[in-house]
């Protein structure tokens, strides 16, 4: 053990500055709550109750007059998993992926994005439920990010098609990954769980469409960009100091010389500024001498 503790591993994993993992963290605290009174359900029927009342309360209901009392469930839906293996696979696609999909487009895009593509497969789930005769017999609840996390998938395979993975020991490509569970998302719908697949194909859908309205100069999830940004630089301000004979002090020269940086410091310093910038706006934010300058570095330390 190196002697840290968990709420400090938590906290220096979360000043990461990585969209992705607040998204997990509010997705496990929810299914932290939901597994702890499922357990207490065991000798409670009051637990039972409440885990219930939860979990009506945050998925997305498919009635229409229950839905009407409870429109919070577009938001609130994507970030709840009940069953343990239905919430780790997502949790690690949504690591994969989301950090793929943030790489490649930049930090700013993660959570509108991851939201905006679910909201648009809770609308095509509800409105299925609603129109196909069949489905609208047997009233459900919709909950999960797999939605986003499709999206997130098909949307970086249409940047990055040729992007070749590792997945379970063999190679694949991006794109034939992403049109595989695709196909398998189709096939599966008469299989059951009718309601997920749908979801997860609109995520998939919303996915594609985002890149194409990218790429014709629209980009879907601005007011959203725009909102969070602002909440972001949103920061409690110090207190003016209090005024003193002191004010105009002004400290003297230092006498200590400035070093000049060596070659590999500004080496360093020039990556930490290159991989900042991709972090915050993607990689095709940089300029073509940029490029060039991070594969030269690159081979030079390979």
């Amino acid at each position: 053990m190196n002697g840290t503790s968990l709420r400090s591993d938590v906290r220096s994993w979360l000043n990461q500055d990585n969209t992705v993992n607040h998204i997990i963290l509010w997705n496990t605290i929810i299914f932290l709550v939901i597994g702890i009174l499922n357990l207490a359900a065991l000798g409670s029927g009051g637990a039972q109750v409440a885990k219930d009342f939860l979990l009506e309360n945050l998925s997305l209901q498919s009635n229409l007059v229950i839905l009407a009392h409870k429109p919070w469930g577009f938001i609130t839906y994507m970030f709840t998993h009940e069953g343990v293996f239905h919430y780790v696979f997502n949790m690690m696609a949504l690591y994969f992926f989301g950090n793929l999909f943030r790489s490649d487009v930049g930090r700013e895009r993660v959570l509108p994005v991851y939201i905006i593509s679910s909201i648009f497969a809770g609308l095509l789930y509800v409105m299925a439920y609603n129109i196909i005769p069949a489905l609208s017999v047997f009233p459900n609840i919709l909950i999960g990010a797999s939605a986003s996390i499709m999206c997130f998938i098909t949307a970086t395979a249409m940047t990055l098609p040729n992007l070749v993975l590792n997945i379970f020991f063999i190679n694949i490509r991006l794109k034939w990954l992403a049109i595989a569970l695709v196909v398998i998302d189709i096939l599966s719908i008469a299989q059951g769980n009718t309601g997920g697949i749908i979801a997860h194909l609109g995520g998939a859908l919303f996915g594609i469409l985002y890149v194409l309205s990218i790429r014709n100069g629209v980009e879907l999830a601005q007011p959203l960009i725009w909102l969070f940004g602002k909440l972001g630089s949103i920061s409690f301000k110090r207190q003016p100091a209090p005024k003193s004979g002191y004010r105009n002090f002004k400290p003297k020269k230092s006498p200590l010389k400035v070093v000049k940086r060596s070659g590999e410091e500004n080496r360093q310093q020039k990556l930490d500024i290159l991989l900042d910038k991709i972090n915050e706006k993607g990689y095709d934010s940089l300029t073509h001498e940029e490029k060039s300058w991070l594969k030269k570095y690159s081979n030079e330390n390979s």
